[in-house]
């Protein structure tokens, strides 16, 4: 008669299977859902697009006041206006495409670390259209 295996021995006995300790199964995770990574990616990105919605209320006021008093905005002021709308949406995107394939909480700080990139840009553009608005009139 042959002994059976004991419980200990069982896993380590197969090549294959799911008690197999080797190196591979163990670096192996498992694949955040996709439910996760949108419901994330979309309530970080409500804030991205606030950002994006504040630009574009900022450049209406400010075509608004200038066309009020007989000017208008030149290339730069449009660039600047223009591109403050954007760059939160380049930086949602590439926050995205770095942390897609994360886990969870690494996602979740890519993305906060996208979002205090972008408030800090809308910081600059705040204190350049402000100190320097003559620059930007035609």
């Amino acid at each position: 008669m042959t002994p059976a295996p004991s419980a200990d021995d069982a896993g380590a006995s197969r090549a294959s299977g799911p008690a197999t300790n080797t190196p591979a199964a163990a670096t192996r995770r498992g694949r955040t859902p996709t439910w996760l990574v949108a419901t994330i990616a979309g309530i970080i990105g409500l804030f991205y697009a606030y950002a994006v919605w504040n630009a574009i209320g900022n450049l209406v006021a400010t075509l608004q006041v200038f066309a009020d008093a007989g000017l208008t905005l030149n290339a730069l002021g449009w660039f600047i206006w223009i591109f403050a709308a954007v760059f939160p949406l380049i930086v949602w995107g590439g926050a995205f495409a770095i942390g897609y394939r994360r886990a969870p909480h690494e996602l979740l700080l890519v993305m906060l670390t996208g979002l205090a990139l972008v408030a800090v840009f809308w910081l600059n553009v705040v204190a350049y259209t402000t100190l320097n608005s003559a620059s930007f009139l035609g």
